[in-house]
């Protein structure tokens, strides 16, 4: 296990791959910087998640691994992830559906630059966090927190920070969000969806068992369940 300071580098671009990395508390995300320093952010990471999962089979990193607060990780030896998944078939069939999801938020990242206008990203991504967070036990239907400033986002997004203040100033005018990134509130879930044009499908939860049987409103994605 190693903590990390936030906005500190767990993995850098060019770096050799020899161990995993399990996000056990804060958040992470993954990019690519440019020769000008220009960043790209391509994910976001919660707890549970294994951001370097392909360095198993792709030992040179091409984008970085890097905290957005303080955070804990542990490493695995490539060595040991190995053995266990020839050993249990069913840790390597999570960690395959894992890369699946994975794949399945790149496409819709994708998607959103490509075709979506600048409140539907901003929206959608606030959507996509909401969920994600609530998957794992750190979000209630009633909002959220998540570290990311608005360059951040903006850098997820292909957005400047000007006009993601402007998308979330929007929101809240609207009264579908109130606060801020770190202390977000959801006033209208349903309007937020629809303003993002958001379909959860590509998250792929699962619905998990609440008490008395009855199934419960979130759920948790595939690799907090592999790790959990």
């Amino acid at each position: 296990m190693r903590s990390y300071n936030a906005r500190a580098d767990i993995v850098r671009d060019g770096d050799q791959s020899h161990e995993c990395c399990l996000v056990l508390t804060g958040f992470v995300h993954r990019s690519k910087l440019l020769k000008d320093g220009r960043r790209q952010i391509l994910s976001f990471h919660t707890p549970g998640d294994m951001p370097d999962l392909q360095g198993l089979h792709l030992p040179v990193m091409d984008h970085s691994v890097c905290t957005l607060m303080r955070t804990t990780a542990a490493f695995i030896e490539h060595a040991a992830v190995r053995q266990i998944t020839r050993e249990h078939p069913g840790i390597a069939e999570a960690f395959w559906r894992d890369t699946l999801v994975d794949a399945a938020i790149f496409r819709e990242w994708m998607t959103g630059l490509g075709q979506r206008d600048a409140r539907e990203r901003v929206t959608h991504l606030l959507c996509e966090i909401s969920l994600r967070l609530r998957g794992v036990g750190l979000a209630t239907e009633a909002g959220f927190s998540f570290p990311a400033t608005q360059t951040d986002i903006g850098d997820a997004l292909g957005l400047s920070t000007v006009h993601v203040n402007r998308v979330l100033q929007g929101l809240r005018g609207d009264g579908l969000v109130r606060g801020n990134l770190t202390a977000l509130t959801i006033l209208d879930w349903q309007g937020l969806q629809a303003a993002g044009d958001f379909d959860p499908t590509y998250l792929q939860q699962r619905p998990k068992e609440a008490k008395g049987g009855e199934t419960s409103g979130h759920a948790s994605l595939g690799s907090a369940q592999a790790v959990h």
